[in-house]
């Protein structure tokens, strides 16, 4: 695997790794390298030094700097120098670069490979509200127009092809609109929500939240079930669809919906939810109704980003059910 050094002045590397393997899970092969207002520049390049060591693989090295022309950057050019038919560097460091990074590394072997793939994601990843500050080149203006698109459109015969259906009560953020949607592919992403099709600032959040070239919509639970009777208009469209919680999900299924597994993301902890695990939450209806989900066949795959470990939810709902029963009434 191509190892990745982020250099940056101060901490900004250590958070942006941070915030990094929040959304694309634990990474190995990677270190964040600071340089501290009490250190020089040699300073820097043996902790760079030391970097390399550590990989599995120094032999393909990729640097994201912050600065082109800072010392990181000085830093790690200077030993790039009698690396360049294999090693790279990348500067003006943003999250989506560093996602794009750490996706394409799981099928790229080469630290050149990589850094030609992640300079129009780190482009892509910047844009502005509101948008009559957007600069009139071609590019911004289509990324623009995206943002208005609130209705599923017409195309051509056939059904919607479903890639990945998830249960997550923050619908569409970071671990969604990089790792799942790089992994699955998707032309469309549909909330299927009552509540949410009913917030207008929510649905325009999820509109801007969505990434370059996939469409978002929100839609209430019945006009979901309509669409997906609809065989004349999504041929070749690759749905991926987000639920708040089981519920919707147990009225899509119920409505003709056909989906056969049911990624289960995060469930918010509330009053009067048990949390098993980290990540999800349960009332005893969410229990049944999961039960319910079961009794249908349908499978369920328990992990927040692709590259997690999945998790066993006959195991999970078991410890819910034993702790409700536990508490009774009293959960908090």
């Amino acid at each position: 695997m191509v190892g990745i050094i982020l250099a940056s002045h101060g901490d900004f590397a250590k958070g942006i790794l941070q915030s990094g393997e929040m959304i694309s899970g634990e990474q190995g092969n990677i270190q964040a390298v600071t340089l501290t207002p009490s250190e020089g520049p040699n300073d820097l390049k043996v902790k760079m030094e030391q970097a390399i060591a550590s990989f599995d693989n120094p032999d393909e090295v990729l640097f994201l700097v912050d600065l082109w022309g800072g010392t990181p950057f000085n830093e790690a050019n200077g030993l790039y120098e009698e690396h360049q038919d294999k090693w790279a560097i990348v500067a003006g460091l943003n999250l989506p670069m560093l996602i794009e990074a750490l996706v394409s590394r799981k099928s790229m072997k080469t630290a050149h490979e990589i850094a030609a793939q992640i300079i129009n994601t780190a482009k892509e990843g910047i844009n502005l509200l509101p948008e009559s500050l957007l600069p009139k080149a071609p590019e911004l203006k289509v990324q623009a127009e995206t943002l208005k698109v609130n209705t599923i459109s017409a195309g051509s015969p056939g059904k919607f092809q479903y890639v990945l259906a998830r249960i997550d009560s923050r619908l569409l953020h970071g671990q969604v609109a990089t790792s799942w949607t790089k992994s699955t592919n998707p032309t469309r992403i549909i909330v299927v929500s009552d509540v949410v099709a009913k917030d207008e600032l929510r649905k325009k959040l999820i509109q801007q939240a969505a990434p370059p070239g996939v469409k978002a919509h929100t839609v209430p639970v019945h006009k979901m079930i309509e669409l997906a009777k609809d065989n004349q208009h999504f041929g070749g469209q690759r749905a991926l669809l987000l639920f708040e919680n089981p519920q919707d999900v147990l009225r899509a299924v119920e409505g003709g919906i056909p989906l056969d597994t049911i990624n289960v993301g995060s469930m918010a902890h509330t009053t009067g939810k048990v949390q098993p695990n980290k990540t999800l939450a349960f009332s005893q209806d969410d229990i049944d109704t999961f039960n319910k989900l079961k009794q249908y066949g349908l499978k369920f795959d328990v992990r927040k980003v692709p590259s997690d470990a999945k998790d066993n939810m006959d195991n999970i709902l078991k410890r819910a059910q034993a702790e409700i029963n536990k508490h009774g009434n009293h959960v908090k």
